[in-house]
């Protein structure tokens, strides 16, 4: 039988498993996760034939380097990469046949934060509440990537849909999130609404994936009591008291006890995933809640 699997030569930073996450659970306590640029996800299982649900490589930064034991077909989307196969340049966002016992190098992001690396076949580890995601906050799911690590391989489907190539969007220059205000924006000043929504801020290097933390005005707080603990969902924009806002990712707390001053649209967050430390930060109006 081919032995279909992967092993991990170079970790990376922070590679993860990740498919579409484990939606439903809040009232458990377990976060969403999945990946956190779910369109880039999809794209790279679509180029090497997969279903949506497989689950891929989701690298941070400088990527991370595979030896497959069988051949295979990879892609590799999300932040702009240089791809090798055993030192030779591959292409990026399109279908890459890798020999059994090849180096697979997936390069540091030219632009951008995070890579997706679909495999043929996806990604088959445990299954945890029906998701193989890696859950940084809760520790559920597979640990992240270590060297030396082995990752089992699906069997590859045959492709459906033939796609040699896929454009994707530039990692933003500028990240402009579209708000709901609410359900808390009435804990804040006048003022403070007003500067969330017009001043400019800037993704902070203490970012990760359970949110996006920014630098910039403080924003303060008409009411200084402390709030019990409640719901919170994807794309939650909290306030802690240093009152520079927090915009909660893939695995962000189920509940929390700092105001929630608006909540971004769901499609505003993959570029999120790819804003880098330094870019700027527009929160724009959208409604109220």
């Amino acid at each position: 039988m081919t032995d279909r699997a992967l092993s991990v030569v170079r970790s990376g930073a922070l590679t993860t498993i990740q498919d579409q996450g484990r939606p439903g659970h809040a009232h458990l306590g377990v976060p969403r996760s999945g990946a956190l640029d779910g369109p880039a996800a999809a794209l790279a299982n679509r180029l090497v034939g997969n279903r949506p649900e497989a689950a891929v490589l989701e690298t941070t930064l400088n990527g991370c380097a595979l030896r497959p034991r069988s051949t295979i077909t990879v892609a590799v989307t999300g932040a702009p990469c240089p791809v090798t196969v055993d030192g030779r340049p591959a292409a990026w966002s399109a279908p890459v046949r890798v020999p059994a016992g090849a180096l697979l190098n997936i390069g540091t992001a030219l632009s951008g934060v995070r890579s997706y690396v679909g495999v043929s076949g996806g990604v088959i580890v445990e299954s945890v509440l029906g998701s193989r995601s890696t859950d940084l906050l809760s520790g559920l799911g597979p640990t992240p990537l270590t060297d030396g690590a082995v990752l089992p391989l699906g069997t590859p489907t045959p492709l459906h849909t033939r796609v040699d190539a896929a454009p994707q969007p530039a990692p933003p220059a500028e990240l402009i999130l579209r708000v709901m205000l609410g359900p808390r924006d009435d804990w804040f000043t006048p003022e403070a609404v007003r500067r969330f929504t017009t001043r400019t801020f800037r993704v902070s290097s203490a970012s990760n994936r359970i949110g996006l933390r920014t630098e910039g005005p403080a924003l303060e707080r008409a009411l200084m009591g402390e709030l019990p603990s409640e719901g919170m969902v994807l794309g939650a924009v909290q306030v802690p008291p240093d009152g520079r806002p927090v915009v909660f990712l893939a695995d962000h707390p189920t509940t929390g006890g700092y105001p929630v001053i608006g909540v971004i649209r769901e499609t505003d967050l993959p570029a999120a995933a790819q804003a880098v430390p330094g870019t700027p930060v527009r929160f724009t109006e959208v409604g109220r809640r």
